[in-house]
């Protein structure tokens, strides 16, 4: 049999050290067991996840950040690319300029048709007192002729011209009526081009509005996880380009049976500490405990299986604290959550909140 060669038998020693001095880490920094009126259980620290989205199908022009970096809400993120919009606006404000032209051109004729029902309205009195006055011409002949004063002729005469006159009375006021006609007419012109206007206006501001919004911005303040899309490529409505994580709403959630859960009260204080960084403690409230079982059997019958069921609970970091190292938070991390069941306990020293500098 051969015999291990002398830099296998270091290299082993090497490891054994490595994994003692781990474990002594490990358990330098363990909690020791918990007292009473407390719980424990692992979890994961999570974080509030959100998309930036596109509101309308189109081509990226271009991503301004990349995975990792931070943001601030209302950030610009990326751009979409806004050629087909910006044409449309332009169309939109021609249509504009055209319904703002046509409103000054039917005010203009509703000025000109009010003018000419005064002048027809000029005509029809012109047209009363001739009237008038060839009646009482006819109605003198009719009395000098009665006597023989007066030729048949002149009555004659006099009657044609009272009905001629009576015929222009009546052809003036039909013009009374049409330029009221008109005058109607053309006031429906302006309400039409004052709706085109309008409509115009609306199609600008809608344009304008997907022109804003192909900016697009960061929902909150967070740090990017992924780039879904890249620029060039064309992405539908409601296209994903960027996942963010909000760094400042993480939390941890994490599981209790249910004895220790029916104890948890909403508010109740926690604390968080981290695989990766088990020398600090992490105070959390709890935010969450779930009003459904997780993991229920399928029969549930004696009292030690329902014991078996377990809730899920969330404990929330303080926003103000993530804020402070903002830099350092990062989700995914495993670990251990220990909440507090009864609110006169006094947590061990070994869960007494310890940050970093």
């Amino acid at each position: 049999m051969t015999r291990p060669s002398t830099r296998t038998i270091l290299l082993l020693l090497l490891l054994l050290i490595a994994g003692g001095g781990a474990w002594a880490a490990w358990q330098a920094f363990r909690p020791a067991g918990l007292p009473l009126g407390f719980a424990r259980g692992n979890g994961r620290i999570e974080g509030v996840e959100l998309d930036v989205s596109t509101k309308i199908a189109g081509r990226i022009a271009d991503i301004l950040v990349n995975e990792g970096d931070l943001v601030a809400a209302g950030q610009v993120v990326a751009h979409m690319d806004t050629a087909t919009l910006e044409a449309q606006l332009r169309e939109a404000q021609a249509q504009l300029r055209r319904a703002e032209i046509a409103i000054e051109t039917a005010n203009a004729l509703v000025t000109q048709r009010q003018a000419e029902h005064t002048a027809a309205e000029a005509v029809v009195a012109q047209r009363d007192a001739q009237l008038i006055a060839a009646q009482r011409r006819l109605a003198r002949t009719e009395e000098l002729a009665s006597r023989g004063n007066a030729p048949i002729q002149t009555l004659d005469d006099d009657r044609a011209s009272y009905e001629g006159t009576r015929a222009a009375q009546s052809a003036a006021r039909a013009q009374v009526a049409a330029a009221d006609a008109a005058i109607g007419s053309a006031r429906s012109q302006v309400v039409s081009a004052q709706a085109a206007a309008e409509a115009a206006r609306a199609t600008i501001q809608r344009i304008q509005v997907d022109i804003d919004d192909s900016a697009l911005k960061a929902p909150r303040a967070g740090r990017v996880q992924f780039r879904i899309a890249q620029p060039g490529e064309v992405v539908a409505a409601g296209g994903r380009v960027l996942n963010l994580v909000d760094l400042t709403d993480v939390y941890m959630t994490f599981f209790l049976p249910t004895v220790d859960a029916g104890r948890v009260a909403l508010g109740s204080d926690a604390r968080i500490i981290l695989d990766a960084a088990p020398q600090y403690v992490i105070p959390a409230t709890i935010s969450l405990v779930s009003d459904v079982a997780q993991f229920t059997p399928r029969t549930v019958e004696t009292e030690q299986e329902r014991l078996k069921l377990v809730f899920r609970i969330r404990a929330r970091i303080d926003p103000a604290l993530l804020r402070e190292h903002v830099s350092q938070v990062k989700t995914g991390l495993p670990g251990m959550a220990y909440v507090r069941l009864d609110r006169d306990a006094e947590w061990p020293a070994n869960l007494q909140v310890r940050l970093p500098q």
